[in-house]
């Protein structure tokens, strides 16, 4: 999901005008880009660091603090004088071989940031950390609130898409245990109809054997158990505090591979029809956007286009057939 917040105010002594924006897109990693005012530049290794300990830990995060200097804070400014050098050379040199109209001027120069040193007393420097922390503390507040919103919205629709996963699996157990009941009464029917076609007799005894060989064969109790135990563990998951992502990955899969199983099992068209429905659903994404669920909300910072459907879209897409 793609979030964001924005915050601005000034500092406590009114020599800052600060203003923090987050946003983001989804990314299965961390890959978290900052832009700070440049003399600011040196806090951007701890904003990052402060942004996982704040719980944002996934998604491709684009963060931007501007902080303009309303009054002096005691900034020293000095000339990286070798780098300066090498830049004016490499304009020289580009004048010279192009053939370009001589602009080179301090002005011009000046303008590349680059060739600048800021330093600040190291005192000042965590007095405007202390200062900028508030206002990203403040943008933070806001990109959680947005991918709570719609987390929250995204896990009411797991719930009901896993409920109707249960009832597709609930039709299914009773076209099974009808077809179990059934089969001794029609292997029966097809059996005398065959042995009076070629004129041979078998016992009752034999025709029991192959109706319960038939029963073990065809028994999907133990997947149907699984599938349910699965659902559970999805909901305790999605209201757990805890980040989920690998465990509802490995449900998933587990859904995947019962249903599997018990379409191997049928013998049934409509029971196949069910099971085909469900393989169809999950296999429109793949897996990994159930990563994101933590504590009833879904933390995805966004979807990007190439990973587009993870476990989320495996999950909400799948819906009961019809009857």
């Amino acid at each position: 999901m793609t979030a964001f917040g924005r915050a601005r105010r000034m500092s406590s002594d009114n020599s800052l005008d600060i203003t923090a924006e987050i946003k983001s897109v989804n990314s299965r990693y961390m890959d978290c880009s900052v832009k700070i005012s440049h003399a600011y530049s040196f806090l951007e290794e701890r904003v990052r660091k402060y942004l996982e300990t704040s719980g944002i830990t996934r998604g491709k995060v684009e963060v931007y603090i501007g902080v303009d200097v309303l009054e002096s804070t005691g900034m020293e400014v000095s000339l990286d004088t070798e780098a300066a050098r090498s830049y004016i050379a490499c304009l020289e040199s580009l004048r010279d071989t192009f053939g370009l109209k001589d602009d080179i001027s301090v002005m011009r120069v000046a303008s590349n940031k680059d060739l600048f040193i800021v330093k600040k007393p190291e005192e000042d420097a965590e007095k405007d950390w202390q200062e900028i922390k508030v206002v990203l503390d403040e943008a933070i507040a806001g990109f959680n609130e947005m991918r709570a919103r719609e987390g929250e919205r995204l896990c009411v629709d797991i719930l009901a898409k896993a409920d109707g996963i249960k009832a597709c699996a609930a039709k299914v157990k009773e076209m099974s245990e009808a077809d179990i009941e059934g089969y001794p009464a029609k292997l029966e029917a097809r059996i005398r109809q065959m042995l009076k076609d070629f004129d041979v007799e078998t016992t009752e005894q034999r025709i029991l054997t192959e109706a319960a060989i038939f029963a073990d064969k065809a028994a999907i109790d133990e997947e149907l158990v699984r599938l349910a135990s699965h659902f559970v563990a999805l909901k305790e998951i999605i209201t757990s505090d805890e980040p989920g992502g690998r465990k509802l990955d490995f449900l998933v899969q587990e859904i995947n591979r019962e249903t599997n199983t018990i379409g191997s099992k049928a013998g049934n068209a409509e029971i196949a029809h069910l099971v085909l429905h469900i393989l169809g659903q999950l296999c429109k994404g793949k897996r990994g956007q159930g990563e994101h669920v933590q504590g009833g909300r879904v933390l995805m910072p966004a979807v990007n286009g190439k990973r587009k459907a993870r476990i989320i879209r495996e999950i909400t897409n799948i819906l009961p057939l019809e009857s």
